[in-house]
């Protein structure tokens, strides 16, 4: 089966096009800048250099469009018509209570999900946009919808409830969610996979750490707790989202800043975190560069980031009695060498040690980083969330894997 997936957010929109079965990946790209003027669409397939052309997408309906468009161009494209396609999976970051596994998308569907607007207001809206975009580019087709917060409704009630009163829990839903779910269930699988033993006998903490960041404790393959909470800004303070903060610090700078709710919400959201500590940038890269040259905020971003990770790490090794392995991935858990050691520095009493060379060399790539005597075993394993959202859509369409 062909699925087209696709990971729409405000300004930008993934796209993946795969062969579910064999798991070949057809053709990927990005457009980037949607609705901010100097847009480009970029694609790269796997037999020619990857092309990105300057184009205008004023709008996610147009990047979808233009998706569409260079998949089947002549020069470019890797189908003859968009009949080719035969289904298109989403990815949904906040499904609430509603949605615990992916659902084909029907009015009813797109209504419950608009439900949740309130609680992902940076991801669901434009989800729902990439939704109606190829409803009407692709008539006819199967729409899946596969959702961030499903692999985490295993969370028991202990880990989830706020201490807040309940009934806020009863009237709104006020609870602990979790994100990247799809991303936490494929490198706990393939960590399993690596090690040569059933995921049902392993306790796992996996690191999604990029853009947005979460950790989260897999024991036996069931998700039963993570950093994120209610949306997607609690937790580990990530490139510009604040992670957890006392919450008396909100109201405290409304007054003293004079901010109303969306001044506070982008003052959490965009100027926050590694950004509004090093004063540099929401780019890892630009603040590791600032730091090598002696600037200390920056410096001190990077080891307070690491440091919360190591924290978490402990706290969950704890909270699943022990831990047999912990996975990095996505774009800085992948490529940085320098966090993964600085994560899990100082936790040779918990039986995790890192072998330096091994850690410098996994740079995108599979690997296992932890010396050979290690009792605990660390994995770097890029994830594959598009894969997994493309299977669970054949499945749910009825096609067998």
């Amino acid at each position: 089966m062909l699925v087209l997936v696709i990971n729409t957010n405000r300004t930008f929109l993934k796209y993946q096009l795969i062969r579910v079965g064999s798991g070949e990946v057809l053709a990927k790209g990005l457009c980037d800048r949607i609705g901010l003027g100097k847009s480009s669409l970029s694609l790269a397939r796997r037999d020619a250099e990857p092309v990105t052309t300057a184009t205008d997408l004023p709008t996610i309906e147009a990047a979808v469009n233009a998706v569409i468009k260079v998949l089947t161009s002549t020069k470019q494209g890797v189908i003859k018509n968009k009949s080719a396609i035969e289904a298109v999976g989403h990815r949904i970051v906040h499904g609430g209570e509603k949605f615990t596994a992916p659902a084909i998308i029907t009015p009813e569907i797109k209504r419950t999900i608009e439900a949740y607007n309130h609680l992902a207001p940076l991801h669901n809206p434009p989800s729902m946009e990439g939704i109606l975009a190829c409803e009407k580019a692709l008539p006819g087709v199967p729409q899946v919808a596969v959702f961030d917060t499903a692999f985490h409704h295993t969370m028991p009630d202990k880990a989830a409830i706020y201490a807040l009163p309940y009934e806020f829990y009863e009237k709104y839903d006020v609870r602990k969610y979790g994100f990247h779910g799809t991303s936490h269930a494929y490198v706990s699988q393939r960590a399993a996979e690596l090690l040569g033993q059933p995921i049902d006998t392993l306790k796992i903490i996996t690191c999604h750490l990029g853009f947005g960041s979460s950790i989260a404790a897999v024991d036996r393959g069931r998700s039963v707790d993570t950093s994120m909470g209610l949306t997607p800004l609690a937790g580990l303070a990530m490139c510009s989202r604040s992670g957890d903060i006392d919450p008396a610090i909100v109201t405290f700078l409304m007054e003293k800043e004079h901010l109303d709710i969306d001044g506070m919400e982008n003052l959490l959201n965009n100027q926050s975190g590694l950004f509004g500590i090093s004063g540099v940038s929401p780019d890892l890269r630009d603040i590791y560069a600032a730091a090598g040259e002696g600037n200390k905020r920056a410096a001190l971003a990077i080891d307070l980031f690491k440091y919360q990770c190591r924290k978490l790490i402990g706290a969950y090794t704890s909270t699943m009695g022990g831990v047999d392995a912990v996975v990095f991935t996505a774009g800085i858990g992948e490529n940085a060498p320098d966090i993964r050691y600085g994560a899990c520095k100082d936790l040779g009493f918990m039986g995790i040690s890192i072998d330096p060379y091994r850690n410098a060399a996994a740079i995108g790539t599979e690997a296992i980083i932890s010396d050979d005597d290690s009792p605990v075993k660390v994995l770097v394993i890029p994830t594959k969330e598009e894969l997994v959202i493309a299977q669970e859509t054949a499945r749910v369409c009825g096609h067998g894997i």
